[in-house]
């Protein structure tokens, strides 16, 4: 049974920092691109950061770069996001998506989300 469970997320004020983490199985991990996703209130779904197999490759968007990380530890199969110098902006839930090619074709994976919230 495939399984994404973000954690991590919660109120910090404007200029604090939280770490997201992605706990993942079910699913060939080795060969999967982790991705974290937010979706703020009215806002279509947007992607924040990326990181391909093996974790040689990342991506950001130019909204968090120099301010998120993104990092993964493929032996205990989870991701993180490193969130630092948060902006009431970041406000959002995070969602954490891993990408792979399944026999069956591309298949996407999705966590269930966890709130930040910056605030003062």
């Amino acid at each position: 049974q495939v399984q994404l469970m973000e954690s991590g997320g919660g109120s910090v004020q404007p200029g604090g920092s939280l770490t997201l983490s992605c706990s993942a199985s079910g699913f060939a991990w080795y060969k999967s691109e982790m991705k974290w996703f937010r979706q703020a209130p009215g806002k279509e779904r947007e992607l924040v950061a990326r990181i391909l197999p093996r974790g040689g490759i990342t991506w950001y968007a130019a909204s968090v770069k120099g301010r998120f990380t993104i990092s993964r530890d493929d032996i205990k199969k989870m991701a993180f996001l490193q969130m630092n110098d948060l902006k009431f902006e970041d406000t959002a839930v995070y969602f954490c998506n891993a990408f792979l090619l399944e026999d069956s074709g591309p298949t996407n994976y999705w966590g269930q989300g966890t709130q930040v919230t910056v605030s003062s």
